[in-house]
């Protein structure tokens, strides 16, 4: 891959993306407190509403002209951005109410797939071999993934239900939305490539941001969820959600995909798997079963054969 076209960065994008992962990795530990007070699509609107809250006194300070000169067509791809980034946490974090932080932070991190598979309508690049081999090692894993939630081992092996209960399964649900919810990260990070070239950062997130609070509340309002009434430990984690995986975090990747392409800026979210179930286990008390932790590995494996074909 060619990178000397490439604008320079004013520090290393590794570093940048260290933090967004050490940040992102908090994100479901403060969904899985927040649920204790907050339906999960709440909990989405108000992460997103106040992260713009907070960015709008620098953005009426210094960015309002910027703001004011850009192009239809770039506001339209920002928007439709954050359409995308709304509908990629109303299904992710809808679904740490039925599966476990592991398996849909796992799930959820298959987005570099999707990416290398999108590519070719999208980016106009055609996946090699060692992209759809990474595909099918990674599907494998989701198999085992999902598997493991609703399966157990008995004295006569693996015992799973049938088919019909499986798809009807909480478990299943959950692991089904984070999978989408991986998708729709897909696309927001290919757009966000394509406009971070040409627009700063606080612009792009400030619009991106705002487009995914106002479809989330939306979505609430669909749902009959009430916006308002919460005890104050929840609005607690609502803010802390908003500073730390949304403003430190995504706005990390967002900075990111200045410099390097939405497939590398993708194989960072590999690493809050990791972080996210270090932080369950000590936090929430979820010990991974060796079932899960062989799935995980598949589907980590096969995300890094096939983001490393894109480095090649």
């Amino acid at each position: 891959m060619n990178h000397s076209s490439q604008p320079s960065a004013p520090i290393r994008p590794a570093f940048g993306l260290g933090i967004g992962i050490l940040a992102v990795s908090t994100a479901s530990i403060f969904i899985r407190y927040a649920l204790a007070y907050a339906p999960s699509l709440v909990i989405a609107a108000y992460r997103l509403a106040l992260a713009t809250l907070f960015l709008s006194p620098l953005v009426i300070w210094r960015y309002r002209p910027e703001l004011r000169a850009l192009r239809r067509r770039d506001l339209q791809l920002a928007l439709l951005s954050g359409f995308f980034l709304s509908l990629h946490f109303a299904t992710w974090i809808t679904s740490l109410e039925f599966t476990t932080v592991a398996s849909s932070v796992v799930l959820v991190s298959t987005t570099p797939l999707w990416v290398a598979l999108l590519s070719p309508v999208v980016l106009k690049e055609t996946p090699s071999r060692r992209v759809l081999a990474g595909l099918g090692l990674a599907l494998v894993g989701g198999i085992i993934i999902g598997l493991s939630d609703v399966c157990a081992w008995r004295s006569g092996g693996l015992a799973c239900p049938s088919f019909h209960d499986l798809v009807r399964g909480r478990a299943f649900l959950g692991d089904m939305l984070a999978l989408t919810g991986a998708l729709m990260a897909a696309a927001y990070l290919m757009i966000g490539r394509r406009l971070r070239v040409k627009v700063s950062l606080i612009s792009y997130i400030f619009v991106v941001y705002g487009m995914a609070a106002v479809m989330l509340i939306f979505f609430t309002i669909l749902a009959r969820q009430p916006l308002l009434g919460y005890p104050p430990p929840a609005y607690l984690w609502f803010v802390l959600l908003a500073l730390i995986p949304q403003l430190i975090g995504h706005s990390s990747y967002n900075w990111a995909l200045r410099y390097l392409p939405a497939a590398v800026v993708s194989i960072s979210t590999l690493g809050e798997p990791v972080g996210s179930t270090i932080l369950a286990y000590f936090f929430l008390n979820e010990t991974p079963t060796m079932m899960k932790i062989f799935g995980a590995i598949l589907i980590l494996a096969g995300i890094v054969i096939a983001s490393r074909s894109e480095n090649q």
